[in-house]
């Protein structure tokens, strides 16, 4: 398999594996942060930090990333530094996407937004990280209108954007849309041509035109063959051909072809028929039209209401992207991506009461819509955005936020979080314990160290759970109630007794503490493995 090389790349890779273990600060508490919202967390600091950070605790834990990292596109922006070096971009991006492959479930995505600054060398960089067989799409994002004017001095007019898609493992599956869940109750009218109507090319495609007597329209019981009525109104008229189309050329000709007029369009539609029904306004001052679609092409073929469609790779979000701006009450130009992308990522790659994350966090975007749809999240912004944009905006989603895709998501407020900054290092540079590490924090990095699994259990007791047979302690801060640090810490024959007495288990243990009281005999017939702290925890 192609993979990249650059300048740094070894020290990229060993980049993983030396940055330090960090304790997570917890600063405030916003709204409720019981059930769902528990795990919601927003995290100023280095990415690289706190991604380690958080492999204890969430490893194979997240169902969704989302990551829109600097494109590298040699510009400077008011919140970030977008002009790095190939080399240095590459070295920033490896570590971050090892770690965020441990954090990722087995049936979990991650979305890489990009553009065509490194989108190629991303692609196979991600190919690396997370191979190239768990590759599973493109999806390209037009982020800008066809006539919207750039810079004068710029050769080429960027239109799109694309998101790479991979999963963890084979076991991921999207949640493709599904054909209408109704049946045909709401294709219930007919169009009968009397005439053979007016001829013309409006925007490139046949149309004719039929006056009113030259047709008629029947409001009958819905059936396969039938049509359903959509208003070319509001958001239809940005979001799909029909409406666009409508938009752009028949809205204002009232006055050639007076009330009532019919249009049969060629060309558009994706029902099948080759054509699509629109009417005009009914009066000069109307901006109102309709346009008639009939059922699609699978549900018509199938003959089912619940089968699958497949994930588009395309999707026209210029409307959106033109008008994000402000979206949550945080004004964020040069970056900021609408909450109805981000929805339908989440949408596809996640569901409701999962945990998604997004370490590259900006304005807080993917975590206010991921509140605002039920899922848990993890954010993380190094810049001071993360107080001055993200901490506010996600407070004005508790409160009710009704901008972005507040309403298609019925929301109406509630839920919570926690914001955190980056503490201490776990380990000093001699290797110690940091003396704000407390029992369930270390014993959370011992389990996760030892077992792999995420270290979520409640840690109040020397015993930290059992892994193939195996029961894992630890003696730290006096857990047996002996405070005194000469004795508490110490692998005794009282320990142990109390250990075999008060957590009974047959097999083999391992007893992490600081020191040891029982010789090399005693310890193989307790079947017992002793582990120094700190010299057998550190960076292991």
């Amino acid at each position: 398999m192609p993979f990249l090389d650059w300048t740094s790349k070894n020290q990229a890779k060993e980049t993983v594996w030396k940055v330090s273990y960090h304790l997570l600060k917890q600063e405030s508490v916003h709204g409720d942060v019981s059930g769902v919202n528990a795990d919601n967390l927003l995290i100023q600091g280095d990415n690289l930090l706190v991604l380690k950070a958080l492999i204890p605790f969430y490893a194979g834990q997240v169902k969704c990333i989302f990551i829109d990292p600097p494109y590298n596109t040699q510009s400077e922006f008011e919140h970030y530094d977008d002009k790095l070096g190939h080399n240095q971009w590459l070295s920033m991006m490896y570590p971050r996407l090892v770690l965020l492959r441990e954090l990722l479930s087995k049936d979990g995505f991650i979305i890489f937004h990009i553009d065509d600054a490194e989108s190629h060398y991303a692609k196979v960089l991600m190919d690396e990280v997370f191979g190239r067989s768990n590759y599973q799409t493109s999806i390209y994002v037009q982020v800008r209108y066809t006539a919207k004017t750039l810079k004068s001095d710029m050769a080429y007019h960027k239109q799109i954007e694309q998101a790479l898609v991979y999963r963890r493992s084979c076991g991921a599956r999207p949640h493709k849309p599904a054909i209408q869940t109704e049946g045909f109750e709401k294709f219930n009218f007919d169009i009968t041509e009397l005439a053979t109507g007016r001829k013309t090319v409006l925007g490139g495609k046949t149309v004719f035109i039929f006056q009113p007597g030259e047709y008629v329209i029947e409001k009958v019981p819905g059936h396969v063959d039938g049509l359903k009525r959509i208003w070319a109104t509001g958001s239809i008229l940005d979001g799909n051909s029909s409406g666009r189309f409508f938009r752009d050329y028949l809205a204002g000709r009232f006055g050639v072809d007076g009330a009532g007029a019919l249009y049969k369009v060629a060309g558009i539609g994706d029902d099948g028929l080759g054509h699509r029904y629109l009417t005009g306004p009914k009066k000069v001052s109307a901006t109102k039209g309709k346009y008639f679609q009939g059922v699609p092409v699978e549900k018509r073929c199938l003959n089912v209401q619940d089968a699958e469609l497949p994930i588009e790779n395309f999707y026209d979000f210029s409307s959106q992207f033109g008008n994000c701006r402000s979206e949550g009450g945080v004004d964020f130009r040069s970056g900021k991506k609408p909450e109805a992308y981000i929805k339908k990522m989440l949408d596809l790659f996640s569901q409701p009461g999962e945990l998604v994350m997004d370490s590259f966090l900006g304005s807080g975007s993917t975590a206010a819509v991921a509140h605002k749809t039920g899922r848990a999240y993890i954010g993380i912004e190094q810049g001071e955005q993360a107080r001055t944009h993200c901490m506010p905006r996600l407070n004005t989603v508790i409160g009710g936020d009704r901008s972005g895709v507040a309403i298609d998501a019925g929301w109406v407020g509630g839920g919570g979080f926690r914001f955190c900054t980056l503490g201490e290092p776990v380990f000093d540079c001699n290797g110690r314990i940091s003396a704000d590490v407390k029992f369930a924090t270390l014993a959370a990095y011992l389990w996760h160290f030892e077992t792999g699994e995420p270290g979520q259990q409640a840690f109040d007791k020397p015993l930290l759970g059992f892994h193939d047979g195996t029961a894992y302690y630890l003696l730290y801060n006096g857990i047996l109630g002996d405070r005194r640090h000469a004795e508490g810490n110490v692998l005794t024959h009282a320990e142990m007794q109390a250990i075999k007495e008060i957590f009974l288990h047959v097999g083999p243990k391992v007893v992490y503490a600081e020191m040891s009281r029982l010789d090399a005999l005693r310890l193989g017939a307790e079947g017992l493995t002793f582990k120094q702290i700190p010299y057998e925890v550190k960076m292991r």
